[in-house]
């Protein structure tokens, strides 16, 4: 009966829990189960009691860690408006998709937003992939998907339009650290062309976030670079789509009940939060907030 349906009544989900609906009730009240108030009635998401309840298997070793309130990993300028917005009072340390997944390992982030391709299989964030098969009790989150592409000076000067115009003479191209997901994904599009990496005229300095790499041309140190519609838009640049990408949130099981973390993922299904990814442009949110992966 439980899996036809994605939320639950609270008879239904004291049935599950195999507790009294009084011991359900006591629960809601002081905040400790996930659930949801509609038209004076409560409903309970059948996945994030799944969630739950794994979460208070993990045992009392675990429920001692403490995790910093930081999110790393790639920056993204809809994530970045809302951990602000939200009033989630978690604090920003982005500098790539592959130093976030590092710091989640290292238990120096509580979570991580990443957007890593491999490229022996085109698919983003597995977990294998990342190093992170071991983590028993991985979650990976979807947060949005994101159009990639060409930032360019207003006006796009040298008239580049494709892919093939950073090999044109004097063409300064932008870039990122190795182990950013733009880094990965803007070399799986070269190979997938046939462009050499080696026959383009990079920036001598790599850019550590999206932001520094919309700088870096707004500013004239470079004529092109890869990254995301909205922060082309946030300065002003002309942008030209490659792709869409998956930008996923990786974190422990645990850390996804934690006020910080819910207040981030309810501010996220609020229409203001839609309004702004929309200003923003280049988001797609259908899958927001779904659970793409659970160890």
């Amino acid at each position: 009966m439980f899996e036809r349906h994605a939320y639950l009544t609270t008879a239904e989900v004291a049935d599950y829990l195999r507790l009294k609906e009084r011991k359900v009730y006591d629960l809601v009240r002081q905040g400790q189960i996930p659930c949801s108030r509609i038209t004076g009635k409560l409903l309970f998401p059948r996945q994030q009691i799944d969630l739950w309840v794994l979460n208070h298997l993990e045992g009392d070793q675990a429920q001692r860690l403490t995790v910093p309130l930081v999110v790393a990993g790639s920056q993204d300028p809809l994530l970045e408006w809302a951990i602000r917005e939200s009033g989630s009072d978690l604090a920003m340390l982005c500098q790539g998709s592959g130093d976030g997944v590092r710091r989640l390992l290292d238990g120096k982030a509580m979570l991580a937003g990443i957007h890593l391709l491999d490229a022996s299989t085109q698919r983003y964030n597995e977990p294998d992939a990342l190093g992170l098969s071991g983590m028993r009790d991985l979650l990976i989150v979807r947060w949005a998907k994101r159009r990639q592409g060409l930032l360019l000076p207003a006006g796009n000067p040298l008239k580049i339009a494709r892919l093939s115009d950073l090999k044109r003479t004097g063409v300064r191209v932008a870039h990122r650290q190795p182990d950013a997901g733009a880094a990965r994904l803007l070399s799986c599009l070269l190979s997938q062309a046939g462009i050499e990496s080696t026959a383009l005229n990079w920036a001598p300095h790599a850019s550590l976030n999206e932001d520094d790499l919309a700088l870096s041309i707004g500013q004239g140190e470079a004529d092109v670079g890869l990254g995301v519609e909205a922060a082309a838009h946030r300065q002003q640049l002309d942008f030209v789509p490659l792709c869409e990408e998956p930008f996923d949130l990786i974190m422990r099981r645990r850390s996804y009940f934690e006020a910080s973390i819910q207040r981030l993922l309810a501010f996220a299904h609020q229409a203001r939060f839609a309004e702004r990814a929309a200003q923003l442009g280049g988001y797609h949110l259908a899958e927001i907030g779904k659970i793409v992966h659970n160890a």
